[in-house]
């Protein structure tokens, strides 16, 4: 018998956040590529689904966060009476932990001690290896080691429908050079103030760039939209609640670069290759910023361990958050502008 025998089925649990949830197509992948025949089972948040849930080859399972017990109740029921050969257990908290105890399976992988918390230890019997500095999307890809793999090739090839594209085409004719700006991070104190995005892109707008602002339906992000609008001394496109996820794709793909603090958006646009000025005070780049390249962003996260912890960042825990108020308030419009210029220049729109 080898000693990591093909799984037959393997759960994957990784319900949000969209950013999180796109950090797991890559080990989708990496497990797809060396196992084709090996069933496929992703529990996944409602909103989340919505981007990812027509992979292709893969069976999904809806967890609606917002039904509570109700929702916790409705997976285990699509579940019952199967076994897995393996559940990856990949998000820690507690309402994640509770709902993994009604999935069946021989082997329960979850996160390295360091990385655990709300009794995560006690619905798992195996760890992944025990590593800091890692990127997020590292961190979920070396879920497969425990099962005998290594993910070795980044890939996302999230499918995006005709009629997705066809839509961007409209909102965003043509070859002009587009920057796009999705102003609002779910954690409100990661969110950078409207007049600074305001600045910066009548400051693309001069440069010939078509400036469009992106953001979802709810009324926070609403209300952002407004404020950089009000202070815009050169009308960008509004397209705020405008799109669904998949259409959001679409239009990053037709993007040369996207403005956003750390958020769902930043993810998607790594996904789809394009590049993203990351504002990033109050949170580290390296573990959570996009992927694939960094280039582009603005990081002031050891400037914010200095003024906030009184510390470097190199002294602070993996993955620390500085989520005080007026954090971002560090990043100037002239730091924003330097990326925006030396990125287009790298573009060669400049």
């Amino acid at each position: 018998m080898t000693p990591n025998p093909t799984p037959a089925s393997i759960c994957l649990l990784r319900t949000s956040a969209i950013g999180d949830v796109t950090h797991v197509v890559p080990l989708l992948r990496t497990l797809q590529q060396a196992w084709p025949d090996t069933s496929l089972t992703w529990i996944v948040g409602k909103l989340e689904r919505k981007l990812v849930g027509d992979l292709p080859g893969v069976e999904f399972v809806t967890f609606d966060k917002a039904a509570g017990w109700a929702g916790m109740r409705a997976v285990h029921a699509a579940l019952r009476g199967r076994r897995f050969d393996a559940l990856l257990q990949m998000q820690v908290a507690m309402r994640s932990n509770l709902l993994s105890l009604g999935i069946s399976a021989d082997r329960r992988v979850g996160y390295d001690r360091a990385r655990s918390k709300d009794l995560h230890g006690l619905v798992i019997n195996e760890r992944i290896p025990a590593r800091s500095g890692e990127h997020v999307l590292d961190a979920i890809g070396s879920f497969c080691e425990p099962l005998g793999l290594k993910q070795t090739r980044v890939r996302w090839d999230i499918p995006i429908p005709d009629e997705a594209h066809a839509w961007a085409a409209e909102q965003l004719p043509g070859d002009v050079p587009t920057l796009l700006v999705s102003p609002t991070s779910s954690h409100a104190l990661r969110n950078w103030r409207p007049e600074r995005y305001a600045a910066v892109m009548d400051h693309a707008a001069t440069r010939g760039w078509r400036v469009a602002l992106i953001g979802g339906p709810s009324a926070g992000e609403r209300a952002m939209a407004d404020g950089v609008l009000a202070a815009c001394q050169r009308p960008p496109l509004d397209l705020t609640g405008k799109d669904t996820l998949k259409k959001l794709l679409a239009m990053l793909g037709r993007a040369q670069l996207l403005l956003t603090p750390d958020s769902g958006p930043m993810h998607m646009a790594n996904a789809v290759g394009t590049k993203v000025l990351g504002l990033h005070a109050a949170s580290n780049p390296d573990r959570s910023g996009p992927y694939s390249d960094r280039r582009w962003c603005v990081n002031k996260y050891d400037e914010a361990a200095h003024k906030y912890l009184g510390k470097p960042a190199s002294e602070l825990p993996w993955g620390s958050k500085i989520e005080k108020p007026g954090v971002m308030d560090l990043i100037s419009v002239d730091d924003v502008v330097e990326r925006y210029e030396a990125a287009a220049r790298d573009t060669g729109l400049l």
